[in-house]
């Protein structure tokens, strides 16, 4: 089977993580979010993968290539400019002759993609459209069904007074071929508010297919860090991932569930508390304090430094007794000065200059 999954957007509510990296390049796990999707689409069947890119594509096809050493096909199309949600799909058409998924490129999920293309086989509508429940429907775009299935409307953040559902788009579509003739060529265009729509107003049948397995929009720092909290809590026993040649003082603590990467070094009488992940190469010096936080690569947290509930990208360094808590998002090559303290929920964002020299706390 094949996928197209629409990577071209800009990352924009994840930066400063973005400034640097595709958002399908962001590592979830200490790995790319792409390659974590790939194999989720390749345990289903799904091994002809088609990017619908944009913005910063060198990285992701330096890293995948063909595809061929990850056991799936990749091909990649360039957007010149952007074309929207249906837009991109549109231009991946020549690759497209038979039933195909359509996926959001900020979605992490367990929805059973087995299941729902044997449903959209068996009843065999133009599309299938997977549906997730939330708490807060304001913020999404809320889909209302009837009782067999099939889309009524579509209510783009409906207010409070107008929910009739909680269940959302989860970003997540199969498409039959033929409906691609209703999106033009070359022109910006949403599933959401032109060809769902059109359909509906064609009288096609879009079909429903509600879920309530684990998925989470990591398009924003604050869900990016709730979805490796939730994975990291699933691994159910608190353990410890110890990455290839890293050293870790015997007097410092580890406390799980904790990934730590290749060569990372951990210095007398550290803290790492779970849920936490260090990238490849980060240092966590003497005294430092890392809780629940994902750093990535060659970052480094000086003496005494706390850094809590919090992102760090690339060559990062919190210097000495610098406290970093509560929500706070450091871009790459970001250096917080000794003893600064920042504002809770404060983005720093990564200087133009290349990585700096960050060997000292």
């Amino acid at each position: 089977m094949k996928a197209v999954i629409l990577v071209g957007g800009e990352g924009t509510r994840l930066r400063p993580l973005t400034c640097n990296v595709p958002k399908a390049m962001v590592p979830i796990l200490n790995r790319p979010f792409l390659e974590y999707m790939a194999g989720y689409l390749k345990e289903h069947g799904v091994e002809d993968i088609i990017l619908a890119t944009g913005s910063l594509p060198d990285p992701i096809q330096s890293y995948f290539g063909d595809g061929t050493k990850f056991g799936i096909r990749m091909t990649y199309l360039v957007e010149e400019s952007p074309l929207g949600t249906a837009g991109a799909v549109k231009n991946a058409e020549a690759f497209l002759d038979e039933s195909f998924f359509v996926f959001n490129g900020d979605v992490l999920t367990e929805i059973d993609l087995t299941a729902m293309m044997r449903r959209h086989q068996e009843i065999g509508p133009k599309v299938s459209i997977a549906l997730t429940p939330v708490d807060n429907p304001t913020i999404y775009g809320v889909v209302e069904t009837d009782a067999e299935g099939k889309v009524k409307r579509f209510m783009e953040k409906p207010s409070r007074d107008e929910v009739t559902s909680n269940l959302i788009n989860a970003g997540i579509y199969i498409l039959e071929p033929e409906v691609l003739e209703h999106v033009p060529v070359a022109t910006p265009f949403m599933f959401e508010h032109h060809l769902f729509p059109r359909l509906l107003e064609m009288g096609e049948v879009i079909l429903s297919y509600p879920s309530d397995a684990y998925w989470i929009d990591t398009g924003t720092p604050e869900k990016y860090l709730e979805a490796h909290h939730d994975l990291l809590w699933g691994w159910g026993d608190r353990g410890i991932r110890l990455g290839r040649g890293s050293k870790i003082h015997s007097t410092a603590r580890i406390e799980g569930p904790a990934l730590i990467g290749e060569e990372c070094v951990i210095a007398e009488d550290a803290q790492v508390k779970g849920p936490t992940v260090l990238g490849p190469r980060c240092e966590v010096a003497k005294g430092a304090v890392v809780e629940g936080s994902v750093l990535w690569h060659d970052s480094k947290v000086g003496e005494g430094a706390i850094l809590r509930n919090c992102i760090a990208g690339s060559y990062s360094c919190v210097q000495h007794g610098s406290p970093v808590l509560d929500g706070c998002v450091l871009g790459d090559n970001v250096t917080v000065g000794r003893g600064n303290r920042l504002a809770k929920g404060a983005r720093v964002w990564p200087e133009s200059h290349p990585k700096p020299n960050i060997t000292s706390f």
